[in-house]
């Protein structure tokens, strides 16, 4: 159910804002410990929402969820909600716990296309009802960022996550920050916005706002792949026992630097085999802001002859949910190649 507060007879935008819970949305109970509570708890601590000329309508999740147990049911619910009330509203705050943040924001550009309104992640490292909380900037920020138009269109119409003055492309993003306020960063594309005095925009960053998409959603997900991270001495019989497994279609394959991987015959042999069994290999890079470029180096070049895919510049989190959002809408497998190793929201380059 929608609850709405209407603090503006003529406001600049309506915002609907989807509460999912996280440590944003924290305050102390009787007993002085932090937990979960309503959004209206949230609305008090940060009484400069009502001067913002924003209406603001609310969906929470009941009850409210910790990020680390996000499932795939709940980015389609996030969705469907967005999708239910998209011709209502102007923009759309999620409100998310920052440990897997990225992964949402990833998985709904894909299941989101045609956007042409901002969908805006955000949330805190402290919770709200902390005195040095950062949830109160990051969330009136991320208002004013979701309501903001210029020659009558939104500045923004992709999905985003703004934190710590930073209006981030959501599937660039990665959290890499657990102590600090900068816990997010997008080290292969530009930062969209800053938020200073004024909220300074890279318009060339920025989606370009299509006149003439309409939104298409596709809820359709599929949890039949694993994350294989290298690391030196890797096991022979655990690879063998992930790539051999019958549930798995997908593999995102974490290699070093631009794409290297050991090259002993096992490790090939067993990636070879997945491959012509059908499973979808990808291959992205483990440091932050790498870019696979398979055969730049001989530990790579065998990966292109047994049909192992480079993910370029995917971050981890983007590589996961595109392969499920590609493997939910059931792709076949010479498009789906195709559709990995080339941009469909603004994820690589």
């Amino acid at each position: 159910m929608i609850s709405t507060l209407e603090f503006s007879p003529n406001p600049k935008a309506s915002i609907l804002i989807v509460y999912t819970g996280g440590t944003l949305g924290m305050d102390y109970d009787e007993n002085g410990s932090l937990v979960p509570c309503d959004f209206g708890r949230v609305v008090a601590r940060i009484p400069v929402l009502k001067e913002l000329n924003i209406n603001l309508s609310v969906i929470s999740f009941d009850p409210p969820i910790d990020s680390s147990n996000v499932k795939l049911e709940h980015w389609v619910q996030i969705g469907q909600t967005i999708k239910d009330n998209y011709t209502a509203f102007d923009g759309f705050i999620v409100l998310h716990g920052t440990d897997t943040m990225a992964y949402s924001a990833s998985a709904l550009s894909f299941m989101l296309q045609g956007l042409n309104k901002p969908v805006i992640f955000t949330g805190a490292q402290l919770p709200i009802a902390s005195p040095r909380s950062d949830g109160r900037e990051n969330f009136v920020t991320a208002l004013e960022i979701a309501a903001d138009s210029k020659d009558g269109v939104p500045v923004v119409s992709e999905v985003c996550i703004f934190f710590n003055h930073l209006l981030l492309r959501g599937n660039r993003s990665k959290k890499v920050e657990s102590r600090h306020f900068d816990a997010f960063e997008s080290e292969n594309y530009p930062a969209l916005a800053e938020a200073g005095i004024v909220i300074d925009y890279n318009y060339a960053a920025l989606k370009a706002y299509d006149h003439n998409s309409k939104l298409k959603f596709y809820p359709e997900l599929k949890d039949d792949i694993v994350i294989l991270k290298l690391f030196p001495g890797i096991n022979e019989h655990v690879v063998r026992y992930l790539l051999n497994a019958p549930s798995i279609k997908g593999i995102v394959m974490e290699s070093y630097g631009s794409g290297n991987v050991p090259h002993q015959p096992w490790f090939l042999n067993l990636l070879e085999s997945a491959v012509n069994k059908g499973v979808v290999v990808l291959n992205v890079s483990q440091c932050n802001g790498g870019n696979v470029i398979q055969g730049k180096y001989e530990a790579s070049s065998a990966l292109n002859r047994i049909g192992v895919i480079s993910g370029g510049d995917l971050t981890t989190e983007a590589a996961t949910t595109k392969m499920m959002h590609l493997f939910g809408r059931n792709t076949e497998l010479d498009e789906l190649r195709e559709k990995l190793t080339s941009a469909i929201s603004g994820e690589m380059n």
